[in-house]
């Protein structure tokens, strides 16, 4: 096959994944997820086990080693098929703590320590840098096999040597496009486990497709097949490799099946991307048979390769030498994109979670420990800084693969590599199965396990692959490998299970272990704080992770699940344990741990509280349930009630000094015009002093005339008799208008006007005329109350969906404080002391009778760094008579 047209070909297949994913992605957006989180596409995506190690290292496995190679395939059948139900408890603990990777889950375990995390992260890294190398070696190799045939030596170093940075560099890019495109509270990424479960098909087709091919095709069917291995074995030297090792197939197995769960690519596949643990019924028998279906194939095509290649010819490549030494150049072409589409969907996925791991437990603790500033002064929005640290992390691990591949040179088999990997993230396995199995496992023992088990796979077995010391001297019948493995792991083992038995675990711990072991439902939070001070900083915070609607949606419905109104709920147990683990699924658990407790601050609980906690949890877990199933309605309503009561108190309050007040206002100008009426009598007074006098009376008049305005206005809009004048009207123009209107208000302060002008040219029908008395009242508030001494306005516009607008008006003042907040739209309230002069605070109650009669809402909106309101308009108002024709009404 020309080289050019495997190019075009692969280039081709790029583009389709690309598609694929982006229209995942499209509609998972849209809400389209039914099909994306379907068990088949669930399944499919677990094949990134099935990485360039399986399709064409799994052959040369054979070619050397005999039927060794079937522990590959054994280990995660035995997990899947044998423990689904121990899969399942792992998926439900991780969805309920929102885990984001091996790392997050380890670290939420054992009280939410981001060292720990950090400690596995760097682990996973090293172990992950030989294995993302050995996909690009794979892929190198595939092309040269195909350029060697029509090019010259030189070009083919030239296009050889380039191969690697090129495929790193391609795949890099896939991976910031569609594993970074947003911060979501669960961490699925639809687009990409949807290409991969392409991808998976076209691999599985393409070695399906050559076994058949090499049974039928190159031999006479399944018997002669049967044959020709039974000659294979005959030869000395190939029966040597051929034996079978108890201990070294034992280890293989163990290790295989510890990879299926810890390699980051397949936790984040198996747990991070499940929608719920019930995929695992089907893909409890569909995984092994689809890893039965990969293996099938896999000795009759290495005996094959052995009988008619080269005895030169590299083992790891028969997948393709095979069908191309064979002349069928369209089945060589189809085993390039099965064994290209294994290498990049394993280099994709393990990308994104080392990416995600490397953010979270690295670059953003690392960066708010640099930026520490009190919790009310921090506005900085994380959510483009952690999305860029992920890129950037995307980019090193990628980079970092390629790095070993050139550095190495590509000559190690592609079994061993893949087995550096295993090897490195299998001493992970017993923290993680000590963690979910046993209440008394503590972060002393954890981080012994690990350092011990880090350190071993490092001298035995890590440094040897890459040419740094070897594995000590042992007796005749040792296997190196396996003797390497079992000393890790049983000395990893020991010491978590032992430092764990002397240690004592924190507060934390113990409600985590007993979370974990029982998989319930966390404990409540040890967090408590009185009244709404710290729910707005709270608020701001969460604001800087999700964004501003994302944290504001939470907010209010958490609110409302209290029975309260508005946008701060109060700081229950409950809710911080909520926001604690909904912030979990953006940027980990330790990270979501420690800037909950740099701004919520509590008491923790004391060891002897803990204790009677944990020794008490079923039965208090049951009592609670019954209690809180008769009383949550009780509950809401007794919120309600308070909520309402203590309105009323503020209110009355109010009530007394608006009465004041009004008094004030409406004998003020009366007295003036009366007083300057009288002074008008006198018969020599000048022509000057009469014109001033008068027009004294005027402007009070007009003071008086505006208040008993917004009185009637307000008892009109209250009674339901306002009459609707409905049109078409641009909300540009509308803000135009009532930015000039309200420039009277505070003149000699200038102000800078922040706007999105076309964002704003937005066409709804509503009374035009009753929304911009809404904005000008707003607008004019902002020019009075803000404080800063730089103000800005901001004026924010967004069409909603399926109709209507949303209008955001803030500024950069201090903004109204907590305890106010429900009040101001109240027609007794007023922003600033009710004692003080300058209106009856009707401005806002009459905003919101306004907004309730046009079907739609003003609310304030806390947490954005100052005043800040938001109007929402209904696609078109319940009532009122339609001025004009509307658009289609010709």
């Amino acid at each position: 096959m020309p080289f050019e047209t495997l190019v075009a070909g692969c280039l081709a297949y790029v583009v389709l994944m690309f598609g694929v994913a982006f229209a995942a992605d499209r509609a998972a957006a849209r809400g389209r997820v039914r099909w994306l989180d379907h068990p088949l596409i669930y399944t499919l995506s677990l094949s990134v086990y099935c990485s360039a190690w399986t399709f064409y290292g799994a052959v040369g496995y054979a070619s050397r080693s005999g039927l060794e190679f079937a522990t590959i395939y054994l280990g995660p059948t035995v997990v899947f098929a044998g423990a689904w139900w121990g899969l399942r408890r792992l998926v439900r603990v991780a969805r309920m703590h929102h885990v984001t990777s091996i790392a997050d889950l380890i670290s939420a375990r054992f009280g939410k320590s981001n060292p720990l995390a950090a400690l596995i992260t760097l682990i996973a890294v090293i172990a992950a840098t030989p294995y993302i190398a050995l996909q690009l070696q794979s892929v190198r190799l595939s092309f040269e096999v195909f350029a060697t045939d029509d090019a010259p030596d030189a070009a083919l170093n030239g296009v050889a040597g380039g191969t690697g940075l090129w495929v790193a560099a391609g795949l890099a890019l896939f991976t910031i496009l569609f594993g970074t495109r947003n911060l979501a509270a669960d961490e699925r990424h639809h687009g990409v486990v949807t290409a991969i479960a392409l991808e998976a098909l076209v691999k599985l087709l393409a070695f399906l497709a050559l076994g058949i091919f090499v049974v039928w095709g190159l031999a006479d069917g399944p018997a002669d097949m049967l044959a020709r291995i039974a000659r294979a074995t005959d030869d000395p030297v190939i029966a040597e490799g051929w034996l079978l090792k108890p201990d070294r197939w034992t280890a293989l197995i163990l290790v295989a099946a510890a990879a299926v769960v810890t390699l980051p690519r397949m936790f984040q596949v198996m747990v991070v991307e499940a929608a719920d643990e019930d995929r695992l019924h089907v893909a409890g028998w569909a995984f092994p048979a689809y890893l039965f279906a990969m293996s099938l194939f896999v000795l009759p095509i290495a005996v094959m390769g052995r009988e008619l290649l080269p005895a030169d010819a590299n083992p790891d490549l028969f997948v393709l030498t095979l069908p191309a030494a064979s002349g069928q150049n369209l089945l060589a072409f189809l085993v390039f994109l099965g064994g290209f589409s294994a290498a990049t969907s394993m280099v994709v996925v393990c990308a994104i979670a080392l990416a995600t791991m490397i953010s979270n437990h690295w670059i953003v603790p690392f960066w708010l420990g640099l930026r520490r500033r009190p919790a009310g002064e921090d506005t900085e929005d994380l959510r483009g800084f952690v999305l860029n640290a992920r890129r950037l992390a995307i980019l090193a691990v990628v980079g970092a693969g390629w790095v070993y591949h050139e550095a190495s040179g590509g000559a190690a088999a592609l079994a061993a590599m893949g087995l550096v990997a295993f090897t490195g993230m299998a001493q992970v396995l017993p923290v993680m199965l000590g963690g979910l199995m046993w209440r008394g496992a503590n972060r002393q023992g954890a981080y012994a396990g690990f350092g011990i088990g880090f350190a071993l796979w490092m001298l035995l077995i890590f440094l040897p692959s890459v040419g740094i010391g070897k594995v000590p001297e042992l007796p005749q019948g040792v296997d190196p490998l396996a003797f390497s493995i079992f000393v890790a792991l049983t000395l990893n083992t020991v010491a978590f299970i032992t430092v764990s038995i002397f240690g004592l675990p924190d507060p934390v711990e113990r409600l985590q272990g007993l979370s974990f072991v029982s998989a319930v439902e966390p404990i409540r939070h040890s967090r408590m704080m009185r009244g709404d001070d710290r729910a707005e900083p709270l608020l701001a915070m969460t604001r800087r992770v999700w964004g501003a609607d994302a944290a504001l949606r939470f907010f209010q419905a958490e609110a409302a699940a209290q029975g309260k109104s508005g946008y701060l709920p109060d700081m229950t147990p409950n809710f911080l344990t909520r926001l604690e683990r909904r912030l979990a699924g953006s940027i980990g658990a330790a990270t979501a741990h420690a800037m909950i407790d740099r701004v919520a601050g509590g008491v923790a609980l004391t060891v002897s509280d803990l204790l009677e906690v944990a020794d008490e949890a079923q039965r208090a877990k049951e009592e609670t349930q019954r209690l809180e199933n008769a009383t949550s309605e009780l509950a809401r309503t007794a919120t309600q009630l308070r909520e309402a009561n203590d309105k009323l108190t503020a209110l009355s309050v109010q009530k007394d000094a608006f009465l004041g007040q009004i008094s004030h206002e409406l004998r003020t100008p009366m007295t003036s015009v009366r007083a300057f009426s009288e002074i008008l009598m006198t018969p020599d007074l000048s022509e000057e002093e009469r014109a001033r006098f008068a027009g004294i009376i005027h402007a009070e008049a007009g003071r008086l005339t505006r208040l008993l305005d917004d009185l009637l206005d307000l008892s009109v809009l209250e009674s339901g008799g306002t009459q609707l004048q409905l049109g078409v009207a641009n909300l540009h123009d509308l803000i135009d208008r009532a930015l000039d209107a309200a420039s009277a208000t505070r003149p000699e302060r200038v102000f800078t006007i922040d706007r999105d002008l076309p964002s704003e040219h937005v066409a709804v029908i509503t009374d035009a005329d009753r929304l911009l008395q809404v904005l000008i009242n707003v607008v004019s508030n902002a020019r009075k109350y803000c404080d800063a001494a730089r103000p800005v306005l901001g004026i924010r516009v967004r069409r909603l969906h399926p109709g209507g607008a949303q209008i955001d008006i803030f500024d950069n003042g201090a903004g109204i404080e907590a305890g106010r907040q429900a009040l101001i739209f109240e027609k007794f309230a007023r922003l600033n002391d009710p004692s003080r002069a300058g209106g009856a605070g009707l401005g806002l109650a009459i905003c919101r009778e306004i907004m309730a009669v046009l079907g739609g809402d003003i609310a304030y909106l806390p947490g954005q760094g100052g005043a800040a309101f938001r109007i929402t308009l209904p696609a078109r108002p319940p009532g009122g008579t339609l001025r004009g024709t509307l658009p289609g009404q010709e």
